[in-house]
């Protein structure tokens, strides 16, 4: 069974639109899963679906084998959760906001807690207000993984933060990661992070799934083709090709991203449009830019 599992979740926005159009993806014990998209591209909706704060319009999700709207308290007591927004009572001291916790979680360590604090040089007595964000965000991280969770789930943790904290936030999640066996499921639109933290990506578009794949795969296994301007051939012919993932129009011709090596997908170009095309492997950053970045 798996920890996390969608299975074709759709879910609009006011205006009826389907933000998710079928998502579907699930994430095993200890694996550690990073989500990528454009901003609207639906990552926030599905962390939230996930932890039962939103429902679906269509599909279901189960962690744990549970629905986190039907048997939430028993969904929630397992997972740690951190978002960008998240806001903690202003008025609470970190103590205080540390003993509500206790109180949520039968599995609450103390001695995690304390050690986290130290770490991030928090001061039991200071209140939430006086903080500063990268502050408020490590009283939140604490909150979220010392109760040992079995899935963390962490929507644009580190965003806003500057690169000491974010650093220093990550390398938490990684080392707690390392100890625990912790499984996770993050967003975030640092490439960076992503490659440090995640041994598989899922990357939403146009409301579904455009990649699913382990980091090692994506690096090893996917191409920036460049069929050049001038040479007749249209984006929707390339897009037609067995493999392409997407592809948008350039200065110096068409960019398309190939879930195929190098050598292959410029066999593919060549067999198919009689184009020749540059072919280079596509590391993470520019992946994301070229398939978010908008289809010619």
């Amino acid at each position: 069974m798996s920890v996390l599992a969608f299975e074709g979740i759709h879910r609009a926005y006011e205006d009826g639109e389907d933000v998710l159009a079928g998502v579907g993806f699930a994430v095993d014990k200890g694996d550690v899963v990073g989500l990528l998209g454009k901003n609207g591209a639906g990552k926030t909706t599905l962390i939230r679906i996930a932890m039962g704060m939103l429902v679906p319009q269509r599909g279901s999700v189960r962690v744990f084998g549970l629905d986190p709207r039907e048997r939430p308290l028993e969904v929630k007591r397992r997972v740690g959760y951190v978002s960008e927004d998240q806001i903690l009572p202003p008025f609470l001291t970190v103590a205080e906001v540390v003993d509500i916790h206790r109180g949520l979680f039968p599995s609450w360590d103390d001695g995690m807690a304390s050690e986290l604090g130290s770490r991030f040089g928090l001061d039991p007595a200071a209140r939430i207000k006086k903080l500063s964000k990268g502050q408020a965000r490590q009283v939140a991280l604490m909150c979220a993984v010392a109760h040992r969770p079995e899935l963390l789930l962490l929507d644009e943790p580190a965003g806003g933060l500057d690169p000491a904290a974010r650093r220093e936030f990550l390398e938490t999640s990684i080392q707690l990661l390392n100890e625990e066996g912790t499984t996770i499921l993050f967003s975030s639109h640092y490439m960076q992070d992503v490659e440090r933290m995640a041994g598989r990506v899922v990357m939403l578009h146009d409301g579904g799934v455009l990649i699913d794949d382990e980091l090692d795969a994506l690096r090893e296994a996917h191409t920036l083709a460049v069929v050049p301007g001038g040479s007749g051939v249209t984006s929707d012919r390339v897009r037609a090709i067995e493999g392409c993932l997407g592809v948008r129009g350039r200065s110096d011709g068409l960019h398309a991203v190939f879930a195929l090596p190098p050598e292959e997908a410029c066999g593919r170009v060549r067999k198919e449009l009689g184009a020749e095309a540059s072919c280079r492997s596509i590391a993470l950053e520019d992946m994301f830019i070229e398939l978010a970045g908008g289809q010619g």
